[in-house]
């Protein structure tokens, strides 16, 4: 996708209204992972560093109306620290007094509205209340990747009112996904995983194509076995998928890896019996929640000599210790590749941090569905609504 860029559109001495991924988890009002907030200081600090003032925005959690659970007052505490200014929460994000106190802002100071979400019209992408967001400011960043699938009224909306472009950490999104789909470095090696082959359709149409090797892992794997005619067990079968995994692995066999043993326990425990079995061996009384080390062995060495590896959805558990060793052993193959990394947000991103990698790939994807839907080959509204107005 194509859009203007900040960096190729610099604004100087203006008031800047920033939509920005801030939708961090909280537990008992504390952050617990601040990476979408450290990715949004790169945009934030240049527009600073050219004398304008900076109004940020974003959504935190689904509340339904105001919440005070869903606030973005530890976001703001955050913020003021990792950019060492007050950065201070507004009471509202739209209406008179916001307006009037964005228009007082000095140049490079940064104040951050509150949660859009408490206006219901925001992801009706209301056009008076999008209009009414566009009043507080100037000019309009979306840098926001993670929500660029939503046509919302912060997200898409606004750009019809005010002049735009995409931020910092949007161009990178995009520049290392585009790669990946456009112009990979060969062999190009994709491993996907998740539960429902369904919920990834569109994602192998548009891949399977360009790749070399097609690892498929996680609850996936059991309905491409159950096509070929296999005892699955209790593992987790998506029925609509049969036919379509079947008709991939007889037009695409050459390409599809699967995986050729499991770590399979009678129920869905974290503390149940375990045991290796091969794929023809699955029991009728258990259920697959891992691959076994035959396939770790066998995915680690197409990982090895790969030049570009798009990874998205883990291959087991791994909230579970005992079925966590596949996602693992992923996670510390692409950590030791020489190969272009590229991780696709969702629960991909949370297992390069939770097994200590995330530093050592490529790239980690702020946006889950985003990037799901990007690289499906989809349209995102809040990247093309930018450049709608002249600057």
């Amino acid at each position: 996708m194509q859009a203007p860029r900040l960096r190729q559109h610099p604004v100087a001495n203006k008031k800047v209204l920033v939509r920005c991924d801030f939708n961090v988890p909280l537990e008992n009002g504390t952050i617990t992972d601040d990476r979408r907030i450290t990715e949004a200081l790169h945009t934030i600090e240049f527009l600073r560093s050219h004398g304008n003032s900076v109004i940020l925005c974003s959504h935190l959690g689904r509340p339904k109306g105001v919440s005070l659970d869903c606030s973005l007052a530890p976001v703001a505490q955050r913020l003021s620290s990792l950019l060492k200014t007050d950065v201070h929460l507004l009471a509202d994000c739209v209406g008179p007094e916001i307006r009037e106190r964005c228009n007082q802002l000095k140049p490079g100071e940064v104040v951050l509205l509150e949660n859009v979400r408490f206006h219901p019209e925001e992801e009706k992408n209301d056009p008076e209340f999008a209009q009414q967001l566009a009043a507080n400011a100037e000019y309009f960043v979306n840098d926001a990747f993670g929500t660029a699938h939503r046509a919302h009224a912060s997200t898409a909306g606004v750009a019809d009112y005010l002049p735009s472009s995409a931020g910092f950490l949007i161009e990178k999104e995009l520049e290392f996904l585009g790669r990946a789909v456009e112009s990979p470095k060969h062999p190009f090696v994709a491993i996907m995983g998740g539960s429902k082959v369904k919920d990834k359709i569109a994602l192998i149409n548009n891949l399977l194509p360009k790749v070399d090797r097609l690892i498929i892992g996680g609850g996936m794997s059991y309905t491409f076995l159950k096509a070929q005619g296999k005892e699955i067990g209790k593992s987790l079968l998506d029925e609509t998928s049969i036919e379509y995994a079947g008709q991939l692995l007889a037009e695409h066999g050459d390409k599809i890896v699967l995986p050729t043993d499991f770590v399979v326990t009678p129920d869905f425990a974290p503390d149940g019996p375990t045991s290796i079995v091969d794929a023809d061996h699955i029991p009728a009384d258990q259920m697959g929640l891992d691959v076994g080390p035959s396939s770790r062995v066998t995915f680690s060495g197409i990982i090895h000599t790969a030049g570009t590896v798009l990874w998205n959805g883990p291959v087991g558990v791994f909230e579970m210790d005992a079925f966590a060793n596949g996602t693992k052993s992923i996670a510390e193959s692409l950590a030791a590749s020489s190969a272009m990394t590229i991780v696709g947000g969702g629960d991909s991103a949370a297992a390069v941090e939770k097994f200590g990698v995330a530093d050592k790939m490529t790239h980690v994807s702020t946006g889950g569905g985003a990037s799901l839907e990007f690289l499906e080959g989809k349209i995102l509204p809040g990247i093309a609504a930018l450049g709608k107005l002249g600057s």
